[in-house]
């Protein structure tokens, strides 16, 4: 029976598949951390409050780049190339979702537009970063090789998210709203587009790898192009909703120390749990 566990399984019981696997989000996360240290540098002088929030966010996403190559390594391997056809961050960039990377690699500041392009691309990014952690750590938190991983990740994002929440609220009552709501709109429904021509792109090199019948990866297809029809009718609403979270400013403190990955788990769990 295929299910999200299974497949997952799969792909980290393949030295293949799980180098290509941490490859793509190591990159995906350093990526972001790249921009989001440039944001941080370029903030208004109206938003220089935020910066050390934006900083804090960018060392985050680093740090888990950093761990998802700290988990090749434990398993002997090295990162590999990264189709570009699977690099969401980077499609994301090409079809004008964020600030854009020549904007940010010239030495001039933004505007509070551009903070509310940046923040409402950022509630919608990381809101699936939190959903498919959220699986990940259902599945697999007590696992000896990743569980380690995925939990810190995992509470990161869950602080990324909130810290976007309570960010565009502030900029909304301070009279952004509508230019919120527009471009939260405009960048869910870009999102769901490249995610799911992402998804495509990875199950099928994923398939390649683990040697998939055709059946199998045409079930995995339909299952991928019924999600996309599901957040086209009406899912992608849950990436653009703004409510108040229980956790305050989330991000003004110091990152968390990155886990040390090569540790063993715990005694009792066993691979393939």
């Amino acid at each position: 029976m295929l299910s999200a566990k299974s497949l997952f399984q799969e792909i980290l019981d393949n030295d293949e598949s799980f180098a290509l696997f941490c490859s793509i989000a190591a990159s995906g996360e350093s990526q972001g951390g790249w921009e989001n240290a440039r944001i941080a540098a370029l903030v208004p002088e109206a938003e220089r409050e935020l910066a050390p929030k934006i900083s804090r966010h960018g060392a985050d996403e680093d740090k888990h780049g950093r761990i998802f190559n700290a988990l090749l390594k434990k398993r002997g391997l090295h990162p590999v190339p990264v189709p570009p056809e699977t690099d969401y961050t980077m499609l994301l960039e090409k079809n004008g979702i964020g600030v854009a990377h020549a904007q940010l690699r010239r030495d001039e500041p933004l505007t509070v537009q551009d903070i509310v392009t940046y923040l409402s691309h950022s509630r919608v990014t990381e809101q699936r970063a939190t959903d498919q952690m959220d699986q990940l750590r259902k599945h697999f938190a007590d696992h000896p090789d990743i569980g380690r991983a995925l939990k810190q990740i995992s509470h990161d994002e869950d602080n990324h998210l909130a810290y976007c929440h309570e960010e565009l609220l502030r900029l909304a009552s301070a009279g952004h709203d509508r230019a919120i709501r527009r471009t939260l709109r405009e960048c869910a429904l870009a999102e769901t587009r490249i995610y799911r021509d992402v998804s495509l792109a990875v199950m099928a090199h994923m398939g390649r790898i683990l040697g998939w019948p055709k059946a199998k990866s045409a079930v995995l297809a339909a299952g991928i192009h019924a999600m996309y029809a599901y957040e086209r009718m009406g899912g992608w609403r849950r990436m653009v909703s703004l409510t108040t979270p229980e956790r305050r400013n989330v991000l003004g403190g110091p990152a968390t120390p990155e886990p040390d990955v090569t540790r063993p788990g715990p005694a009792t769990a066993t691979r393939g749990v």
